[in-house]
């Protein structure tokens, strides 16, 4: 049987760029280029009639920002994975996009391979950490919004032994499966207890149970 194909939608002002990642992705077997917008008007149309299982996208777009976008997108649909692919590499631009629910956030500066490893990670683990996204991202983004009210959210939540231990390898940039090795559970069950953690502190991204972790001191 074949592989279901990861459907995948591009969103940039910029045609040639646009191609450019169309042809870097060309010869992936397991993905197929569903459509591509110019803006994020254009973005905005084309998802309410087609939904991907990936969003890859810009954050400078006319019309509708990149950041604009996710705010819309997340109130209506959390599973739709979405990459940031920014010319931008502050960390203030960086935090944003993830508290916003990005499940990956990539310069433009990247190899094609990285794209694709973002794709994949973020289909199959629910997101993709990498140099960009990492803890120091994450505790400045902590320090910076520790004053704002909207912070009011990450109430303190009883976590289990195995639960933090979890929480811990997660921080630490580790999949599922290679969780699961550690802690001698299925990677089923890794799963299931990362889900009902985020559904406990009630954030969507790995990213935010990560920024819950470390603001309540259960992680370091």
């Amino acid at each position: 049987m074949l592989q279901k194909q990861i459907r995948v939608a591009l969103a940039d002002d910029h045609k040639i760029f646009r191609n450019g990642i169309k042809v870097a992705l060309a010869d992936k077997q397991d993905l197929e280029i569903i459509w591509e917008a110019k803006d994020g008007k254009d973005l905005m149309s084309k998802i309410s009639v087609e939904i991907p299982d990936v969003l890859v996208m810009d954050i400078s777009m006319p019309e509708v920002t990149g950041m604009e976008a996710i705010k819309m997108l997340r109130k209506e649909n959390n599973d739709i994975k979405i990459i940031v692919l920014s010319s931008f590499n502050d960390e203030q631009t960086v935090g944003k996009m993830m508290e916003l629910g990005a499940n990956a956030y990539l310069t433009k500066t990247v190899p094609p391979t990285e794209i694709y490893e973002a794709i994949v990670s973020c289909v199959n683990e629910g997101y993709y950490f990498n140099s960009l996204v990492n803890i120091s991202v994450i505790r400045n983004l902590i320090h910076k919004k520790s004053s704002n009210p909207s912070y009011s959210r990450f109430i303190p939540v009883k976590f289990e032994e195995r639960e933090i231990k979890i929480l811990q390898l997660l921080a630490e940039d580790k999949t599922a499966k290679e969780i699961s090795k550690l802690v001698f559970l299925s990677h089923r069950t890794v799963e299931t207890i990362r889900q009902k953690m985020k559904d406990k502190v009630s954030v969507r991204t790995i990213g935010g149970l990560i920024t819950y972790g470390i603001r309540n001191t259960l992680i370091n």
